[in-house]
C-alpha cells in the first residue's frame, strides 16, 4: 500500500534553492508507516495533471493503494476551470480512473491564502473549496477540509504569529532569497509540516472509518 500525491506547489517538493520554502506533501512520510510519492508540480491545475503527471501515477496504483488529490490555486486562474465545469469534471475523472486501478482516492480543498483583513482570513479562492466538498459528497470520496484546517491554524496564530508558517524573510535573512520575500501562498517549512502533520492524521481517521466498509475499486464513476 502506497500514499500517491497530486496537486500544485502547496504540495510539492521545493527545489533546493528555495528552500526553506515548501509544500506540505514533503512532509508527509515522517507521520505514515507506507510509502509517499509525490507527483506535486507547481504552478499545475487538474488539466496539467491530467495531460502531464496522471498517465505515469495512474498506471503506477495498485490495488489499496490512497491517491490524495488538492487543486485549486491555479485552477482559478483559468476560466475554462471554472469551480462547477472543467475544475470539478477533472477532478471527477480522477477519482474514477484511481478507483478503477483499486485505489482510494482522497480530496482535499486547497490550502487558505495568508490574507488577513482585521483578524480574520479573506477566503480567495471563491466557490472552489465549495466545489470539492460537494463533490466528495456527490462520489461517496472522503474529503480533508485544508481551506477551513488553514483558516483556522491563521487565526488561532493571529495576523502577526501566523506569518512564521509562510515564507516571510527579511532582506538579507536567508541567502536563497538575499532580498527578502513576503509570499502569503507558500510556506515554510514550518507550516508545511504543521499542515502534514494534520493531513496524516486525517488519513489514519479516513482508514479507520472506511476499513469495514465494501471495497470501492471496481466502481465507475460517470
Amino acid at each position: 500500500m502506497s500514499y500517491h500525491l497530486v496537486g500544485d506547489s502547496t504540495v510539492a517538493a521545493c527545489p533546493a534553492h528555495e528552500h526553506p520554502m515548501s509544500g506540505w506533501g514533503a512532509h508527509l512520510q515522517p507521520h505514515l508507516d507506507a510509502p509517499v510519492a509525490n507527483h506535486a508540480v507547481g504552478g499545475s491545475t487538474t488539466e496539467d495533471c491530467l495531460r502531464d503527471v496522471w498517465p505515469a501515477v495512474v498506471s503506477a496504483l495498485a490495488p489499496g493503494d490512497t491517491v490524495v488529490i488538492q487543486f485549486g490555486h491555479n485552477d482559478q486562474k483559468r476560466p475554462h476551470l471554472d469551480a462547477r465545469g472543467g475544475y470539478a469534471e477533472r477532478l471527477r475523472r480522477l477519482v474514477a480512473e484511481a478507483r478503477e486501478r483499486g485505489a482510494a482516492a482522497v480530496l482535499c480543498t486547497s490550502v487558505e491564502r495568508r490574507w488577513f483583513d482585521g483578524d480574520r482570513v479573506t477566503p480567495t479562492h471563491g466557490d472552489y473549496p465549495n466545489a470539492v466538498r460537494d463533490l466528495a459528497r456527490e462520489l461517496d470520496a472522503p474529503l480533508i477540509d485544508l481551506t477551513a484546517f488553514t483558516t483556522w491554524m491563521y487565526e488561532d496564530m493571529g495576523p502577526v504569529a501566523s506569518a512564521s508558517l509562510l515564507s516571510h524573510f527579511a532582506p538579507g535573512e536567508h541567502p536563497n532569497w538575499p532580498d527578502g520575500l513576503a509570499d502569503e501562498t507558500h510556506f515554510h517549512e514550518r507550516g508545511a509540516r504543521r499542515i502534514a502533520a494534520f493531513v496524516a492524521r486525517s488519513l489514519r481517521a479516513i482508514e479507520r472509518r472506511d476499513g469495514d466498509r465494501p471495497a470501492r475499486g471496481s466502481e465507475l464513476v460517470s
